[in-house]
């Protein structure tokens, strides 16, 4: 099998008690500042975003991905979750 003949693995859901506090911490942190700059009326402060990103979480309006194609995680909205889910 070659290269272009792979099998990728489809996203996983992590559930967020998966991970340590500080692994998760450490996760929407990252994701917060990949995000790019501001452009809004007034500047959000780093821990108010970090707050935010963790309750959309809790609620389940947000999942915590692993892409194993790209090795890497991110969150996805409920809605692209399920709509990726139903394609699989």
């Amino acid at each position: 099998m070659n290269d272009s003949e792979k099998e990728v693995a489809p996203p996983l859901e992590i559930p967020p008690g998966a991970l340590s506090p500080e692994a998760l911490t450490s996760v929407i942190e990252s994701f917060i500042l990949r995000e790019g700059t501001d452009y809004g009326r007034e500047e959000v402060a780093h821990e108010t975003k970090v707050d935010r990103v963790r309750k959309q979480l809790e609620r389940g309006d947000i999942k915590l991905v692993f892409d194993a194609e790209s090795e890497s995680v991110t969150f996805m909205t409920k809605r692209d979750w399920n709509r990726l889910k139903i394609r699989q």
